[in-house]
């Protein structure tokens, strides 16, 4: 085993891999093949400034009568014959022969490089198992290398393979071989297969990663997004409030002309994204999360299983605002306040005059009313 450390030296950088972790996948390899092939009990000796590893034989030193000399024969040895070579050793010395792999058998020199193989690919996942993990929920990017006949996508990302599945992929969107893809990592796993890297372009992680990448102010933390709700491929709703009083989150999460969420929305196939401002009192919360419908006063009540209700209460020609096309705005809503929503529709007097939309502490004092009057509806 002469130099072999420089071996080893060379597949740690080779690999990518702590010198160290190869020295124990040798040592453990070499170790486990002299006790299963060769029937030996042994240690190393490291000598790291001549770049040397020896392998050494343990027997020990039993007396005449000793039952272990049957049962061990290879790992032990007769204290009549120690003292042919050693006067001096007793029972329960320790003698150390060193073994040379030019002295093991074929069987044995193969078992150890399959070891060896297998230890080294094992450590390698391992490695990228814990930087992987550390990279949930972030974007990560690749090249494609394969679709299935189930329209499952495998993309190459660091030398891995990942997989982005059917219903993980936004409806509509296909890839080929060799096309660039985005996806946020969803989930880090061993199989048979080896390791496993899931991806997802469909999660509201997805969207919100985007986020991070594009607008500053949300990666500096000065907006925070505190709620997603997304149908992919269709539209989605974001829940933004600021950390600073001279910054508007809606205006600077869609950006000038809108160039910053229309290029998030060109990622996702053009899925449309509308900004909502949070607000820690539900029924605004609500109300927001229902625009672009008018709202007139909104009643909540939870149910004994903890289900959230919200009844509406809005004029009828806002009641298919609030719906939205295919019901689309009002499921948005539901997922992003966490509230279902019941409508009860209001129909104005004949000749009744509407007064103009309210905002601010007038619309707030209008959801809270007890009962709108048709001498003054409250829009």
């Amino acid at each position: 085993m002469e130099k072999i450390l420089d071996i080893v030296e060379l597949i740690a950088y080779e690999k990518g891999l702590s010198l160290d972790t190869i020295k124990d996948v040798v040592k453990n390899s070499i170790l486990k093949v002299a006790k299963e092939c060769l029937d030996a009990q042994a240690h190393f000796v490291i000598d790291d400034s001549n770049k040397d590893l020896t392998l050494l034989h343990v027997v020990q030193v039993c007396a005449d009568d000793d039952p272990r000399l049957e049962t061990d024969p290879k790992n032990t040895l007769a204290l009549s014959q120690a003292h042919k070579s050693d006067p001096t050793l007793k029972p329960d010395d320790l003698l150390h022969y060193e073994i040379s792999l030019k002295d093991m058998k074929r069987g044995a020199v193969n078992a150890l490089f399959k070891d060896l193989e297998f230890n080294i690919q094992k450590s390698l996942e391992d490695q990228y198992f814990q930087k992987y993990k550390a990279m949930l929920n972030t974007i990560v990017s690749g090249v494609v290398l394969d679709v299935d006949s189930e329209q499952n996508t495998y993309i190459e990302i660091d030398g891995l393979q990942a997989i982005l599945a059917l219903k993980n992929r936004i409806k509509g969107e296909s890839f080929k071989v060799g096309d660039s893809v985005r996806a946020v990592l969803k989930h880090v796993r061993f199989s048979k297969q080896g390791l496993i890297l899931e991806l997802s372009r469909t999660t509201p992680k997805f969207l919100e990663a985007l986020l991070h990448l594009e607008v500053p102010e949300i990666a500096d933390e000065e907006i925070e997004i505190m709620g997603i709700a997304r149908i992919p491929g269709d539209r989605a709703k974001l829940a933004l409030r600021s950390h600073n009083n001279q910054i508007d989150p809606i205006g600077a999460t869609v950006g000038v002309k809108g160039v910053r969420i229309n290029a998030i929305s060109k990622e996702l196939c053009n899925e449309s994204i509308d900004c909502v401002h949070y607000n820690e009192i539900p029924e605004m919360y609500i109300a927001n999360a229902l625009s672009p419908a008018q709202i007139i006063k909104i009643k909540l009540s939870e149910t004994e299983e903890g289900k959230k209700n919200a009844q509406v209460t809005l004029y009828g020609d806002q009641k298919s605002k609030a719906i939205g096309r295919n019901g689309v705005n009002v499921r948005l809503a539901c997922m992003l306040t966490g509230f279902d929503i019941d409508f009860e529709v209001l129909e104005p007097k004949e000749n009744a005059p509407r007064v103009p939309e309210k905002v601010g502490l007038s619309m707030l004092e209008s959801l809270f009313s007890k009962k709108p009057t048709s001498e003054t509806p409250n829009n």
